[in-house]
């Protein structure tokens, strides 16, 4: 009697662990024909990532930078921003992947990027920036204001003709910190120890994808773009807001 008691039991449990992992894998299948699909239809874009939104029938695309919105056949597509409102304030859930993305590429790029630290380094902000940019050379002004703050300074020459030969300069210098440092606040581009490959291509590919436009443009590494040109203050509030 007991032991039958059990195996009704252990099949009660097992049902609904069955059911769930069925509709895991149904999800999953239908994400793959979605992307498979959204590919198909646009071959010269990258289909990064596709999930199914929990209501509504939706699926999420990320797709060339953008996030966009699809049914399960791919016959609609729907551009623009998509708000959870059954709580208030209601949440932009097109900003949250937006930022999810904007994070990843900026966070995982380090190497092209020139580093400064200030005291601890604890806080953590990235920019691009051309070193013939005159909004840029202000906002150096107010993040030697900071402290306990590590920037990231990925260079990206777009202003001037000679911006791409400065940006190569400070990259290969000995010191790229204390080149980028002189460029900012007395203009001199001191001449590279040796040739190098910087990476200007690579950062000008982020920069594309994060549809950046001008220098300088301001990061946090939860991906949160703050805008152009700050005072260093409204980069605190934006620290302590997050």
């Amino acid at each position: 009697m007991l032991k039958r008691i059990s195996m009704r039991i252990s099949l009660m449990l097992a049902i609904p662990l069955a059911l769930a992992a069925f509709a895991v894998h149904a999800q999953d299948a239908d994400e793959a024909r979605v992307k498979q699909a959204m590919q198909a239809k646009f071959p010269k874009l990258a289909v990064d990532s596709v999930t199914r939104m929990p209501f509504g029938g939706l699926f999420e695309v990320v797709m060339g930078g953008e996030v966009l919105y699809t049914d399960v056949k791919t016959e609609y597509l729907l551009g623009g921003t998509l708000y959870d409102v059954r709580t208030m304030p209601a949440r932009n859930l097109t900003q949250d992947t937006t930022q999810k993305i904007t994070a990843k590429l900026i966070t995982g790029s380090h190497d092209t990027a020139i580093k400064m630290v200030r005291g601890n380094g604890k806080r953590v902000l990235y920019t691009f920036e051309d070193p013939n940019c005159g909004y840029c050379k202000e906002l150096y002004k107010e993040l030697a204001k900071m402290t306990d703050v590590t920037v990231y300074t990925y260079l990206l020459p777009i202003l001037s003709p000679d911006s791409t030969e400065k940006s190569r300069a400070i990259w290969c210098a000995k010191d790229r910190a204390k080149a980028w440092e002189q460029v900012m606040t007395k203009g001199n581009v001191a001449e590279p120890s040796k040739p190098c490959d910087a990476p200007l291509a690579k950062n000008t590919e982020i920069s594309q994808r994060l549809g950046i436009r001008g220098t300088p443009a301001i990061y946090l590494a939860s991906g949160q773009q703050l805008g152009g040109f700050l005072p260093a203050q409204q980069i605190e509030n934006a620290f302590g807001k997050k």
